[in-house]
């Protein structure tokens, strides 16, 4: 009981020091815990999302399953009714089996195709009408019809004809009207069936989630299920059985990716259940293409998650180590008074262990609940400190939360526990030996860990590159790469580095300042420059935890944002404008052939290919579309020829109308020589003149003023004019599509940019796409809307705006966005915890200091001067050391990100973006913070007595 009465003194003491370790393992516990949260939460929206998308795109539900299987001839009747029976017993428990609720099930059966005749047939019509049609049945068949005429037909018709329900098109078919009877007459029996169709019906369903029409099987006479199975699967009827479907329609909202293992066994099972047990089986379920990618996103997204939050755990463990590494300086006394009196090491690290275990016990139950709270706060993020209303992430504790949150918890108790550990080491006297020796190296430089870690990073960010480079030139996927997790861990380990080599030559650089101005300083600043240079490393803990907190708080800001800047700019030079359009143009174009034909006589292949003739639709109608802005005509033709200095190659070819076109395209400045719109000027002067890529005016010598000929097949060429040569066009990718490592000569794309006009009037009137520029503040759907309106019969459309609302819902960007901000926010709130709690830590050590200048004369405001000084010449410097470290690190480590991206796609070129406000927002936070500390640490110096500065000297 003494001991634990002991302990709880000791922390009561050292109350706000055990409170800020506690409130960095909280942190620790929340932010490991949010990792199999957040991983789980966000792939279980995009699931979702996705499964929505598949449905609105497809117009399929997502959570349909179908099977379906033949009836094999070959097994008796008895056979197949016991197989029959077995196989709905089997698909009945089909929900249970995949642990989703059923919104719909329908069991459909057919016979056999039958041909049938009207009963008045003459000789005539028996030879030349040829009207098949099965026997067909659905569970619930009148909930699922709508009578268009005549009535539901009467299963207990005695007379051995049956009543039938038949579409519209199946009633023109039978060329006879309703109530008008047929007879189908089995050629090796010679029994007859009669049946009459009494109704006409249309697909109707109580439930909207029923997947059943009966106009998708239009050859059907339809009739009661209960009938139906009477008559031809129970018992052997005039007809054969010929195919049976069980259909579902599941709650996907229910779909958990937790289960998708599960999902995808029972579709196997499923598909193995029916393989050639009754006939020939397919089961299809829409759903399992998406799903089945999504365990391997999972562990993608672990492994991102893993990299992403690497920085800042090491931010974390730092944190941990200086806060547990403060508490033992202020105790190392006591320590030392306590193993002088016969306490053994392993009696004082008991102590610390019950310490370190209460505070993990303390942070276990409060940290997962504070890590559910980050996990919402991720899943508002739509880009780097940018949030918005969108529903919250359906965040549940789980055991893997819970698991990796106790390993956080004992991996943060064995790092506080190594500073005690070392300082039980030392006697009383050697501690005072310690106090008296406090300018020597500290274990980092000794070690010369910060050349090791600046080694380390170098050369894998080396590698990297080359890498990288053969990638880019043969346009490989970056996937190609077998990327280490550890190297996005690079960035923290060479801040680090570079942060420890610049403070081992810092404490030269006070010495030298104070050296220079020995004669002049004043006292207060004669008093800082000694103390800073012969106590570096007192102050080394706290310096480069400044210098890692701003490194990487601005690589996570210039990572997130040069990650969200380069996918909305591919997405913008992709698409060209706000939206891309193809309408249909009415032309003379053939038919295609018939598959299955012999082949085409000789001379039909020898002739040249048939000109297409098109009729322009009005473009004015597209200028006039609601919400548009400016609309321009992009004509555009891959598959054209250019011949040039007596070569020929393949090229794309552009018409564009220079001034329209200017108005709507979009491209990212700096790509071009000069400003997109100089170019357009330039061509503009001549109808004859084209712009030219960078490929064909290199590989076949072209320059400005050489004449070029261009044309695509069937065509003579027109004659064009070279004005400009360009490296990149709004919508053209100038990387090549592919390449291979064993053809280092890739061959680039080509492109030819000139007058739609010309082109048109010396080539050919074809299709051309319409760009379109919306107006400020105009949403797509207002164009969407007015082209359904105006019933414009578009074959194709892309939407800059929803692509980019696409990529903002992608689980990797938000989990980019999400944990960059994460990141940086804690870096910022431990930064400043940390910042106070070694200043005023620091503040106690030194009361005697300040008590002795006091008595000596030196006044209050100048000892705040000195405070002031100390604190630029640690703080701020070591702050400026971070800004300049944070930009290298950036510009060195942000283009690991270019992993994200697929080379042959990444047009415009991968960029670093920097934004203003993010350093508005960390140098408005740091200097809260030493200003915050300034304030507390003036107050304390303020309540200072000189009597008790002294007589604790004294003592």
């Amino acid at each position: 009981m003494a001991i634990w009465t002991m302990i709880f003194r000791k922390m009561a003491k050292n109350r706000w020091l055990q409170l800020n370790l506690w409130f960095g393992l909280t942190i620790c516990v929340a932010l490991f815990s949010s990792m199999p949260l957040y991983s789980h939460a966000i792939l279980q929206r995009t699931l979702f999302k996705q499964l929505q998308q598949l449905q609105k795109d497809q117009g399929i539900y997502p959570g349909s399953l179908r099977a379906s299987t033949s009836i094999s001839g070959t097994r008796s009747f008895e056979e197949n009714r016991s197989l029959i029976a077995k196989a709905d017993r089997y698909m009945k428990n089909a929900p249970a089996r995949f642990g989703l609720d059923a919104q719909s099930f329908v069991t459909s059966r057919g016979t056999q195709s039958i041909r049938v005749f009207p009963v008045d047939a003459s000789d005539r019509e028996k030879r030349e009408l040829n009207v098949s049609g099965s026997f067909r049945t659905v569970t619930d068949l009148e909930k699922r019809v709508h009578v268009i005429d005549g009535r539901l037909p009467d299963p207990n018709r005695k007379d051995g004809v049956y009543e039938v329900l038949v579409t519209p098109k199946f009633i023109i078919d039978l060329k006879r009207d309703l109530n008008h009877e047929f007879v189908y007459k089995n050629k090796d029996t010679g029994k007859e069936l009669h049946l009459i169709p009494v109704g006409i019906v249309e697909s109707k369903s109580d439930n909207i989630y029923d997947q059943f029409n009966v106009e998708s099987y239009n050859s059907s006479f339809y009739i009661p299920y209960e009938q139906f199975d009477h008559d031809f699967v129970q018992n052997q009827g005039p007809l054969k059985l010929s195919v049976i479907a069980w259909q579902y329609a599941f709650n996907y909202e229910q779909m958990n990716i937790d289960q998708i293992d599960n999902y995808l066994g029972q579709f196997a099972s499923i598909n193995n259940y029916f393989n050639m047990r009754l006939g020939i089986a397919a089961v299809d379920m829409p759903a399992k293409n998406s799903i089945a990618t999504y365990t391997e996103k999972q562990e993608k997204l672990d492994v991102m998650l893993w990299s992403l939050y690497s920085p800042v755990m090491l931010m974390l463990a730092f944190y941990l180590y200086m806060a547990a590494n403060l508490i033992i300086e202020r105790q190392k006394t006591e320590i030392s008074v306590l193993r002088s009196r016969g306490a053994s090491r392993m009696q004082i690290m008991v102590v610390f262990l019950i310490e370190s275990l209460l505070l993990g016990a303390l942070a276990l139950a409060a940290g997962p609940y504070i890590g559910v709270f980050f996990t919402k706060i991720l899943g508002a993020s739509s880009g780097f400190l940018e949030f918005v209303q969108r529903s919250s992430l359906e965040v549940v504790l789980n055991s893997a939360s819970y698991k990796i949150a106790v390993a956080a918890v004992f991996g943060s108790i064995i790092l506080i526990l190594v500073p005690a550990l070392l300082a039980t080491r030392t006697t009383i006297v050697g501690h005072k030996q310690q106090m008296a020796r406090s300018n020597k190296m500290s274990f980092w430089h000794k070690t010369g860990a910060d050349i090791i870690l600046l080694g380390v990073a170098i050369y894998m960010l080396h590698n990297f590159n080359t890498r990288m480079e053969g990638l880019k030139a043969l346009a490989l996927d970056p996937t190609a790469i077998q990327v280490e997790p550890l190297m996005f861990f690079m960035p923290a380990l060479f801040s680090l580095g570079i942060g420890l080599f610049v403070l081992r030559l810092y404490p030269w650089l006070i010495k030298l300042v104070f050296w220079i101005g020995r004669r002049w300083w004043t006292p207060a600043l004669y008093s800082t420059l000694l103390q800073i240079s012969r106590s570096s490393s007192q102050y080394l803990t706290i310096k480069v935890f400044l210098i890692m907190t701003v490194a990487m708080g601005l690589f996570s800001a210039n990572a997130a944002r040069t990650i969200n800047g380069n996918m909305e700019d591919k997405i913008q030079y992709t698409t060209g404008s706000d939206i891309q359009l193809s309408i249909h143009w009415d032309n003379d174009k053939p038919p295609a052939p018939a598959g299955g034909g012999g082949a085409p006589p000789q001379e039909d292949t020898a002739a040249a290919p048939k000109v297409v003739t098109y009729t322009e639709p009005s473009f004015i109608t597209m200028q006039q579309l609601a919400g548009v802005d400016t609309a321009a005509r992009v004509f555009r033709k891959d598959d054209a020829s250019f011949s040039v200095n007596g070569a020929n190659g393949a090229t794309t070819l552009y018409g564009i109308d220079t001034y329209d076109f200017g108005k709507v395209a979009w491209m990212r400045g700096g790509l071009l020589e000069y400003p997109l719109n100089s170019y357009l000027n330039l061509l503009a002067t001549n109808p004859k003149a084209v712009l030219i890529s960078r490929s064909l005016a290199d590989k076949f010598k072209v320059k400005p003023g050489d004449p070029l000929s261009a044309k695509w097949a069937g065509l003579d060429s027109a004659n064009f004019i070279v004005y400009g040569i360009i490296d990149y066009w709004p919508g053209w990718n100038p990387l090549p599509a592919a390449g291979d490592s064993e053809n280092p000569d890739v061959r680039l794309p080509n492109l030819v940019v000139g007058h739609l006009s010309y082109i048109q009037n010396h080539l050919a009137l074809e299709p051309y796409d319409v760009w379109i520029k919306l107006k400020k503040d105009t949403s797509s759907a207002v164009i969407y809307d007015d082209l359904i309106k105006k019933d414009v019969p578009v074959e194709n459309l892309v939407d800059a705006g929803q692509l980019l609302i696409r990529s903002k819902n992608d689980p990797f960007r938000l989990a980019i966005n999400g944990v960059m901000t994460l990141g940086f926010v804690i870096s910022m709130m431990i930064s400043f915890f940390g910042f106070l709690l070694f200043w005023v830590l620091t503040l106690s050590g030194r009361t005697l200091q300040f008590g002795i200048l006091r008595a000596m004369g030196i006044s209050f405001l100048q000892i705040i001067g000195m405070l002031l000084s100390e604190q630029l010449l640690t703080s701020a410097a070591a702050i400026l050391f971070g800004v300049l470290i944070g930009n290298s690190v950036s510009s060195m480590f942000v283009p690991l990100f270019q992993l994200s991206f697929s080379a042959s796609d990444q047009v415009p070129p991968f960029e670093i973006v920097r934004q203003l406000s993010d350093y508005v927002q960390l140098y408005s936070v740091v200097g809260t913070m030493i200003t915050i500390g300034l304030l507390v640490l003036g107050i304390r110096i303020s309540r200072m007595k000189i009597t008790q500065a002294l007589k604790l000297g004294e003592e």
